[in-house]
């Protein structure tokens, strides 16, 4: 980590990471901007409801969920019910994440977030990993998540959510945030992660919402070309680059290729000198994805409400202005 030229995001997503980032950033606060989340890959883990047991806890989430419980399902369930963790109520999970936080104040929450595709492995170290015939139902994948940015708005703590073939759910949490906790939703900013949105939808959240970025990865992203029309769809000043790299050696490289079709979808040049006087116009993309992750992190954005408001004084003041 000495060596380390970059600050990076460490993303927690589990149990075990937890305090695995809250003592790296510790260790290396001017490198590391820690943030504490659970993952929606591990949120089966996590109970709604304290008073099941284990096995019920699972079995919820697992067989009655099913349409129709498959000889496989139940063998699956089987195998797998003894290598799961206890669950662990919602509860001590935000009581756990609000103590880091509070230990941290830069520190943001992530990596959160919903996805239809994931299957529970058998084994989750296991290369390739065996996958079991189930998902976490997505209505208890979308409780686990609005309770943790439920938190992240009381806090003021931004955010990086991960949404995998939800894109209708994705929009309509986003609105009910916005409706239930009014301008104080837009203090802070959140980032749809390696963001996998149609344009036409991204739009739609986008006009909405000031406080969402989105950010491309090579690693996710450029496995399909559809990413491309959503780097031309997004605003200069709402879109971010990074790496979804788990090996820190690549961060750079994977983050610097995504910089630079960014570039060229935008039109942007990639700079080779550097000069804090530039008008807008002529910002390369370092200058651009620089502005847009600084306004990320200090977040505060004007509610539409507000928006709306000044718009109409402007419109007062020039149709309306007193003849001298």
């Amino acid at each position: 980590m000495d060596d380390l030229q970059i600050t990076v995001c460490a993303m927690a997503s589990r149990d075990s990471d937890q305090n695995l980032v809250r003592d790296l950033a510790l260790a290396y606060p001017t490198k590391i901007v820690p943030c504490f989340g659970y993952h929606p890959w591990f949120s089966h883990s996590i109970a709604l409801d304290p008073s099941l047991s284990k096995e019920d806890h699972y079995k919820k989430l697992f067989l009655d969920a099913q349409k129709t419980v498959t000889p496989d399902h139940e063998r699956s369930f089987t195998t797998i019910l003894p290598t799961l963790s206890q669950p662990r109520p919602l509860n001590d999970i935000l009581d756990e994440m609000r103590h880091n936080l509070n230990t941290l104040p830069d520190a943001m929450v992530g990596e959160v977030g919903m996805d239809r595709s994931f299957h529970v492995p058998f084994d989750f170290h296991e290369r390739p990993r065996k996958r079991t015939p189930f998902n976490v139902p997505v209505d208890h994948q979308v409780a686990v998540l609005e309770a943790q940015l439920d938190l992240a708005i009381e806090l003021g703590r931004n955010v990086s959510i991960h949404s995998v073939h939800l894109q209708q759910a994705t929009a309509e949490l986003l609105d009910r945030l916005a409706k239930k906790h009014g301008d104080k939703f837009y203090r802070i900013s959140i980032d749809l992660h390696s963001c996998g949105l149609s344009p036409e939808t991204w739009r739609s959240i986008e006009k909405k919402h000031p406080n969402i970025y989105i950010s491309l990865s090579t690693a996710i992203n450029g496995k399909s070309s559809s990413y491309k029309a959503l780097i031309a769809a997004c605003a200069n000043d709402r879109i971010l680059a990074e790496s979804d790299c788990d090996d820190i050696q690549m961060s750079t490289a994977y983050t610097w290729t995504m910089v630079k079709d960014i570039a060229e979808i935008k039109e942007w040049t990639v700079e080779d000198s550097w000069s804090e006087e530039l008008e807008e116009e002529k910002w390369g993309i370092v200058r651009h994805l620089k502005e847009n992750w600084k306004r990320f992190r200090e977040g505060n954005h004007i509610p539409p409400s507000q928006r709306k408001s000044v718009r109409h004084h402007k419109k007062v003041d020039r149709y309306h202005s007193p003849s001298p």
